[in-house]
């Protein structure tokens, strides 16, 4: 028999305190002193070693001891052979924590850098075209409500720029079948692919540039990532990490849940853009065409957006917190690829 340890039993219906010794004898935890009783071991359950909080004891009805004596009942327990998990020894030491922790941030990144695009990448060439279509149907027709109009650009001309774009090859087998659709826009120059294979180009993108060259790279870029499917695999990653940041750091407000998701996003972003930077460039080397197009066209975006916002000049942060790359960049990688 071990030595005898003071604890307090509660019988789990009532609030009482009972003032007991708990003992150990062939297998069987004993009580004496307020309450007597007598239970195997095997249907204990101790709880966790903790620095601060007391030691408990349940039985299989519900009641409970909770042990003062920590010195006391860890004692007991060794001398019944009762032994902290792995886990729990763990806990209980700062460098195992640490190390924990290191691994678990690991796992996390490389999860975010090799295995999610991966995923996302398998999941959207999954998705059924039929939803792909839904999907690019309600972007856009959210558009048309609120910032798109119907084009001014003559049928000829629109007609002009489709057959144009239609004759050019494409970098590699497998292209995605493609619609071009023209609109005016309230917020300036732009073009943008759906899941559905709309190319919208708006005719504020045709006016800027005034060089159908440039309009045929710019399209390019946006078959790129169509050819990617960019915009649902943007998608899945973006709901993945979002999922993701309200189980690391629960629900504490949606800002805080919200700004991982969106600093995580912003880099795949990035990367989808220099896919379709990449597309383009095939495609334009493929049919003959000067990059020099392809160059001037992001540095007559880049200077339209200054005009139109002064603060947009970039700074030294600017490559990390714009969904695209730097214009710069881009522009200096376009010339860099010209055959």
């Amino acid at each position: 028999m071990t030595d005898a340890v003071a604890a307090h039993y509660f019988d789990g219906q009532t609030s009482r305190l009972h003032h007991v010794w708990l003992q150990v004898q062939d297998g069987c935890a004993i009580l004496d002193g307020d309450v007597q009783r007598r239970c195997a071991l095997r249907e204990l359950r101790v709880s966790e070693r903790s620095r601060h909080a007391l030691r408990k004891v349940t039985f299989p009805d519900g009641a409970y001891l909770e042990v003062r004596d920590r010195p006391g009942f860890e004692q007991l327990l060794a001398a019944s052979g009762q032994r902290d998990t792995l886990v729990v020894r763990w806990q209980q030491s700062w460098r195992a924590a640490l190390l924990a922790g290191g691994a678990t941030l690991a796992l996390l990144v490389s999860a975010y850098l090799w295995l999610l695009p991966a995923a996302a990448g398998w999941i959207a060439a999954s998705l059924p075209p039929a939803l792909e279509r839904q999907l690019g149907d309600g972007v856009l027709a959210v558009f048309d409500g609120r910032i798109f109009g119907p084009s001014t650009r003559p049928r000829a001309r629109q007609q002009e720029l489709t057959a144009e774009f239609g004759r050019l090859l494409p970098p590699r087998p497998g292209a995605p079948a493609w619609r071009l659709l023209f609109r005016h826009s309230r917020i300036g120059p732009n073009a943008f692919a759906l899941p559905s294979g709309d190319i919208v180009l708006t005719d504020e993108m045709v006016a800027l540039l005034q060089d159908d060259l440039a309009v045929m790279g710019v399209l390019a870029h946006e078959l790129g990532h169509l050819h990617q499917r960019h915009l649902s695999r943007r998608i899945i990653q973006s709901s993945a990490i979002a999922a993701s940041t309200s189980l690391l750091f629960g629900d504490v407000s949606s800002v805080l849940t919200n700004l991982p998701a969106l600093a995580l996003d912003l880099k795949y972003s990035r990367d989808a853009e220099r896919d379709a930077d990449d597309y383009a460039i095939a495609m334009l080397n493929q049919n003959g065409i000067p990059l020099r197009h392809l160059a001037e066209a992001f540095g007559k975006l880049r200077q339209a957006e200054l005009l139109t916002r002064p603060d947009a000049v970039p700074g030294p942060a600017d490559p990390y917190l714009s969904t695209h790359p730097g214009s710069v960049e881009r522009i200096a990688r376009i010339r860099a690829a010209q055959h």
